[in-house]
């Protein structure tokens, strides 16, 4: 036990403990209006940059940008290895960064990105990237790896399956959610969208998911041939349609894992990791209430569905 991880565990422990929580993210879901949800708001953790007055899309924005901060500070106050970790759990920031500058450069807006500093694996070259071939080879000389094409949808999903693998290699505590995630990723690509997975994500898939299910002809096929450290994230999941639920439901599960790592003694890179999630799940949830607050309660039985 070095000096580094009790500091570092410490602030862990702090920041998870000073989220929002569920009956926040309740009382967001139930406030008479989204002006009224955005002054719940204002008192918790996501304040940072929150305009009181912004449409919902605007808040939810700002909460994630409230949530990159926070992984941040959590990062700098870690070893080495801890803050390896939290650049991984974070990396679906620098994704997301990704898809917007891919739609730039098709002609949409694109957002400001989140400001991931040393969470960043690849980003700033990404940033300066001209054309989606150029996306691509910055990835492939980086750890995401080549993504096989350079389609948005090849490259966000090869980025994605490539997180997912590096994780569940590196992270033992966070394995299980990897898997799980990429399940679900896989499942909506090829079973929904009706995609097909290219070059190394199909590699990354084999890894985590098991080559049965990979060359699975049917969903039903898929669901049974996953490997044990998938399988959870499809259990009672019958038709592609519904993978919503699954996906909402992965959420709750990676919470309690996560507080479970936070709740012993240790001082190493578990309870590290069980704070970027136990923070993160803070912000889905937080992002879904105030979704639910912006259609005056209409989606409340759908919060009620996702969140319990």
């Amino acid at each position: 036990m070095g000096a580094g991880w009790v500091a570092g565990v410490t602030r862990a422990r702090a920041m998870a403990a000073g989220r929002a929580g569920p009956d926040t993210a309740r009382a967001l879901a139930t406030a008479t209006s989204l002006s009224d949800s955005l002054r719940v708001l204002a008192s918790t953790p996501y304040r940072r940059g929150l305009d009181v007055e912004a449409e919902a899309a605007a808040a939810q924005r700002a909460v994630f940008d409230a949530l990159v901060w926070q992984l941040r500070v959590l990062a700098g106050w870690q070893p080495r290895p801890g803050a390896a970790a939290v650049r991984l759990l974070a990396s679906g920031f620098e994704i997301a960064n990704t898809r917007n500058r891919l739609r730039a450069l098709a002609g949409s807006p694109q957002p400001p990105p989140y400001r991931l500093g040393a969470l960043s694996t690849a980003w700033p070259r990404l940033s300066r990237a001209t054309s989606p071939a150029e996306v691509r080879a910055v990835l492939a000389s980086s750890q995401w790896g080549d993504p096989g094409a350079e389609t948005p949808a090849a490259v966000i999903t090869g980025m994605c399956l490539s997180a997912a693998a590096r994780t569940a290699a590196n992270l033992p505590p966070a394995a299980r959610w990897a898997a799980g995630d990429a399940a679900l990723l896989v499942a909506r690509e090829v079973y929904l969208m009706s995609r097909r997975l290219t070059g190394a994500a199909t590699r990354d898939a084999v890894r985590l998911l098991g080559t049965a299910a990979v060359r699975a002809p049917s969903f039903g096929d898929f669901r049974t041939r996953l490997s044990p450290a998938a399988r959870w994230a499809l259990a009672g999941v019958e038709r592609p349609e519904d993978l919503w639920r699954a996906e909402a439901r992965w959420w709750p599960t990676v919470e309690r894992d996560a507080l479970s790592m936070l709740s012993g003694a240790r001082f190493d890179v578990s309870p590290v990791v069980g704070a970027a999630a136990v923070l993160s799940t803070d912000a889905w949830r937080v992002r879904a209430g105030l979704e639910c607050a912006a259609h005056g309660g209409l989606a409340r039985e759908v919060f009620d569905e996702l969140v319990g």
